[in-house]
């Protein structure tokens, strides 16, 4: 990825518990682990509109 913005998140507490567990899990970044979960959910956006 070579073109990055930041963005404010603001997460409700149990959301942002789970994204530092889960970045705990696969020792990765919370920042890794939104990426992620945003992507997933566009792909499957995605493939449903296909």
């Amino acid at each position: 990825m070579t073109d990055r913005k930041p963005l404010q998140l603001r997460l409700p507490t149990d959301l942002k518990a789970w994204v530092a567990a889960q970045a705990a899990k696969n020792a990765s970044s919370q920042n890794s682990e939104i990426v992620r979960a945003v992507r997933e959910r566009m792909e499957r956006q995605e493939a449903a509109t296909a």
